[in-house]
């Protein structure tokens, strides 16, 4: 089953996919759109040539787990692609997945870029999920 992670943004999206056994995350492609409504097109076909059978959306929170205007924007985002798509879209936690992911891009000794960070919490954020579902834990997703 494979898994398409989000991390949305204000200007960018970062994308990562799941192997087709839903075990390993990885980072797909950043979308930079004129609009949200041609983004979410973009989202759509991705899910369509992929085979995606879940959209994974990295749900903004404060570090003490407040929901601020960003999760506001984040709960819109995830109306408009569920009115659009057949499969499943749920929240997840990304507290500390921008982070994470320029740790690991230091650490693989790969140049830093903005995009490169998106795509890669993006792919922190799918693999949260993918290891929770792993160990049994799905009652921590959200759906929102």
């Amino acid at each position: 089953m494979r898994i398409l992670g989000l991390d949305v943004g204000e200007r960018r999206t970062g994308v990562a996919l799941s192997d087709t056994m839903g075990w390993l995350a990885s980072p797909l492609t950043v979308l930079r759109c004129s609009s949200r409504e041609a983004e979410l097109d973009q989202v759509v076909e991705l899910v369509r040539s992929n085979n995606v059978e879940r959209v994974i959306v990295g749900y903004p929170r404060s570090l003490n787990g407040t929901v601020g205007p960003q999760a506001q924007i984040v709960d819109s985002y995830v109306d408009k692609l569920r009115a659009r798509l057949s499969v499943p879209v749920v929240t997840w936690d990304e507290r500390l997945s921008t982070a994470q992911a320029e740790r690991l891009i230091h650490e693989s000794g790969k140049r830093v870029s903005r995009d490169r960070i998106d795509a890669a919490a993006a792919a922190v954020i799918l693999q949260s999920y993918l290891d929770a579902m792993a160990l049994g834990k799905p009652q921590e997703a959200q759906q929102s």
